[in-house]
């Protein structure tokens, strides 16, 4: 199929366009690289068997729609955000105009492009805000606790609407949080990354809070196999992606320090303003019409992002560049 990935050049985008490529699939990648990097598809890139167009668009970008429908993807894979819960409380604005109109925009050219499908990467962890019962299902209500949770909510409603006006199908997954290698360690979020980049350089670790705030942690191919299934299922759901389990903020620092070989105490901070306290989502409902499970621990997960680093730049695990 011809697929298209907002966000193709991100953390997760890249994972998927990676799988995409692998399995003979045309892509174009849409990405503005504010956060991205051409370094994440340079495998993809430098293989010419590989069938890649790149297109350095903002997805707010009018002409996108344009572009859209004269490439014609049968698949529209949209992970393009503002994905920072954080920015959204300070800039709610921007979150609305990235997540929210930049959405619309993409429906509009799935509209035009005869696109079959989108498969929407909402958010898990914002989405459900403090539920009364853990792991969350997706028959719990919706209340997003911070703008962005609030921007993902909308988008969801949008595709509900797109399906009943056009006949636009849609899949959203509803993710956990998403670690692994690639992702950006640089910013506010994404604590699995920037702890084993700090652990890797030596440096100490901030953890906000008092260390029990509580995530369900996915790691990224095993997210990446999740979208990859819903180019031909479950369509018109909103699926939970996680594991189910909680896992705390202490515990993620616990083993990810054991798997870079350091020996050292976390630096706690204040919490974060509109962080929820615990969150966990049941994914029994993608098992049911995705076949998919998780099958990646975090001790894995977390050995898989210490060999990537390592290859990236090979040094002994908490040896400090400047050494």
């Amino acid at each position: 199929m011809r697929a298209l990935v907002t966000g193709g050049a991100g953390f997760i985008g890249s994972t998927l366009v990676d799988r995409l490529l692998a399995e003979e699939h045309e892509v174009d990648v849409v990405d503005d690289l504010s956060t991205g990097g051409l370094h994440n598809l340079a495998d993809a890139r430098a293989n010419p068997d590989r069938k890649l167009t790149f297109h350095n668009l903002d997805i707010r970008d009018p002409g996108l729609v344009d572009v859209m429908a004269r490439r014609q993807p049968e698949v529209v894979f949209h992970l393009a955000a503002q994905a920072s819960v954080p920015v959204s409380v300070t800039d709610p604005i921007r979150d609305a105009e990235i997540n929210v109109i930049g959405s619309v925009n993409i429906l509009e050219g799935a509209r035009r492009a005869g696109t079959r499908k989108v498969v929407y990467a909402a958010s898990g962890g914002t989405l459900y805000g403090e539920p009364e019962e853990l792991p969350v299902k997706e028959s719990a209500p919706h209340r997003p606790l911070s703008p962005y949770g609030v921007s993902k909510m909308i988008v969801n409603n949008y595709l509900v609407a797109y399906r009943e006006l056009y006949d636009l199908e849609f899949t959203a997954l509803a993710l956990a949080n998403v670690y692994g290698p690639r992702q950006d360690p640089h910013g506010e979020s994404g604590i699995i990354a920037i702890f084993s980049e700090r652990l890797f350089a030596g440096e100490p670790c901030v953890i906000n809070g008092d260390g029990r705030h509580t995530r369900d942690y996915v790691f990224v191919d095993d997210v990446v196999d999740a979208f990859a299934r819903a180019a031909d299922k479950g369509s018109g759901l909103v699926l939970n992606v996680g594991t189910g389990n909680e896992t705390s903020n202490i515990d993620v620092y616990r083993a990810l320090a054991a798997a870079a070989g350091v020996d050292a105490e976390p630096v706690y901070g204040p919490p974060r303003p509109g962080d929820v306290l615990r969150s966990a989502i049941d994914p029994g409902r993608a098992e049911i019409h995705l076949g998919w499970k998780p099958w990646t621990s975090l001790t894995d997960g977390a050995a898989a992002i210490f060999r990537w680093l390592n290859e990236r730049d090979p040094r002994p695990a908490g040896e400090s560049p400047q050494t």
